[in-house]
């Protein structure tokens, strides 16, 4: 499956790819397969982004068409929120 709302997640979080993989502790060109659509995501790091961005893994598979937060009260990690 193709995860076309990666890009568009990190984009509008303002992250370059360097930053995500960093946050993610993974490789870019890995992630860079993933967001291109050239290699299967794992489950795990959808998971991982849901919780990262905080949106329902069904705004990531492209099921929702506004995202709605994974959890009411929990801040966004990649602004820092706390």
């Amino acid at each position: 499956m193709h995860y076309t709302r990666l890009r568009d997640l990190r984009e509008d979080s303002d992250l370059t790819q360097e930053q995500l993989v960093h946050a993610l502790g993974m490789h870019k060109t890995t992630y860079t397969n993933y967001e291109q659509g050239k290699r299967e995501i794992p489950f795990a790091l959808v998971i991982r982004l849901a919780e990262f961005y905080n949106v329902s893994i069904d705004y990531i598979a492209g099921i929702e068409k506004q995202p709605s937060p994974l959890y009411k009260n929990r801040p966004c990690r990649w602004r820092g929120e706390k």
